[in-house]
C-alpha cells in the first residue's frame, strides 16, 4: 500500500485545488465533480502512509466522504443526511483520538476550559444563525456542531498527552473543521452574510482533514 503514498496524496491535493478555484468562480458543476475525489485521495494517502492503519480512522475519512456525497444535492433531506454522515465521522476521530490520550494525566481545569470554550462558541454562533434557520433545523444543526465540537476536546486533549507536532497538527486541523462548518451554515442559511461561495468552507474543511490525518499518522 505504500507505493499509493504520493500518487493518492497528489490526487488530494489536484482534487482539492481545482475544487477550491471552482468554489471561487462559483462553478457548482466542476465543484461537484471534484468534491468526492478529495477524500478519496486523503483515504488512500492515509493506506499508504499510516502504520499501523487503525479501522477508526478509516472509517472516520469514510462517513467524511459519504458526507461529502450527501451534501451535493439540494434539499433539507439531503442536508440532514449529510450531516447525520459527518456526525459519525466524528464519532469515529474521537475513538481514534481517545487510542492517544491519557485522561488520568490531563489536569482538571484542561477538562472543562476546552468543553466549555467550544459549547460557548457554538452558542454565540447559533444565537446569529437562529433567524435564518428552519425552525425543524435549529436543534439538529446545534447538536451537530457541538459534537463538532467535542472532536476538537478530545483532539486538544490528544494534543496535550501526545504533545509535539503530532498532537498540535490533529488539534489544528479540527479546529479548521469546526471554522469549516460554521462557515457552511452562514453560507448555506444567512442570505446576509459576507460568506458568499464555498470557498472558504472547503479551504478550511479539506486542510483540516489533511492535518487530522496527517498528525495521526506522525504518532
Amino acid at each position: 500500500m505504500q507505493i499509493l503514498q504520493y500518487p493518492m496524496l497528489g490526487l488530494f491535493v489536484l482534487a482539492t485545488a481545482v475544487h477550491l478555484n471552482a468554489s471561487l468562480k462559483q462553478n457548482k458543476a466542476a465543484r461537484n465533480k471534484t468534491k468526492p475525489f478529495i477524500l478519496l485521495g486523503l483515504m488512500g494517502f492515509y493506506l499508504g502512509a499510516a502504520n499501523p492503519v487503525i479501522l477508526s480512522v478509516i472509517l472516520a475519512l469514510f462517513f467524511s466522504w459519504l458526507g461529502d456525497i450527501l451534501l451535493i444535492p439540494k434539499g433539507t433531506k439531503w442536508f440532514v443526511a449529510g450531516g447525520i454522515a459527518f456526525m459519525v465521522s466524528h464519532a469515529f476521530f474521537i475513538l481514534s483520538y481517545v487510542q492517544d490520550t491519557d485522561f488520568a494525566a490531563l489536569p482538571k481545569w484542561l477538562l472543562i476550559l476546552f468543553p466549555a470554550v467550544f459549547a460557548a462558541a457554538s452558542l454565540i454562533i447559533f444565537k446569529y444563525l437562529r433567524p435564518h434557520l428552519p425552525k425543524m433545523l435549529f436543534w439538529p444543526m446545534l447538536l451537530y456542531l457541538l459534537l463538532n465540537g467535542a472532536m476538537n476536546c478530545f483532539a486538544w486533549f490528544r494534543a496535550a498527552t501526545v504533545g509535539r507536532a503530532a498532537g498540535i497538527i490533529t488539534a489544528v486541523g479540527a479546529l479548521l473543521f469546526f471554522i469549516s462548518d460554521s462557515s457552511l451554515f452562514f453560507v448555506r442559511f444567512n442570505k446576509e452574510s459576507r460568506l458568499k461561495t464555498h470557498f472558504l468552507v472547503m479551504l478550511t474543511y479539506s486542510l483540516g482533514e489533511f492535518l487530522i490525518i496527517l498528525g495521526l499518522i506522525m504518532r
